[in-house]
């Protein structure tokens, strides 16, 4: 069986911030997480860092409530 599975991003920024909404919808599951970049004043303005960072840290927020869904079912399933 082979399946795509998508993971949505929603990104926002200004010269100061960015705020990263991320979705996945899986069987029946919807997880979402947010990531967020700021720039000091000092810094310069280097807004695809900010959009990686931002990403990341949503993506990796987005898995660790993955890895505990899943981590659920195995202990459910055990039980």
């Amino acid at each position: 069986m082979r399946r795509t599975v998508q993971v949505s991003l929603h990104i926002e920024e200004d010269d100061q911030e960015t705020t990263v909404h991320a979705r996945l919808d899986l069987q029946g599951d919807r997880f979402e997480s947010y990531g967020k970049a700021r720039r000091s004043p000092e810094d310069p303005t280097m807004p695809v860092v900010g959009e990686e960072l931002a990403i990341a840290r949503a993506l990796g927020s987005l898995n660790a409530q993955i890895m505990e869904a899943a981590q659920d079912r195995i202990t459910e399933f055990l039980s």
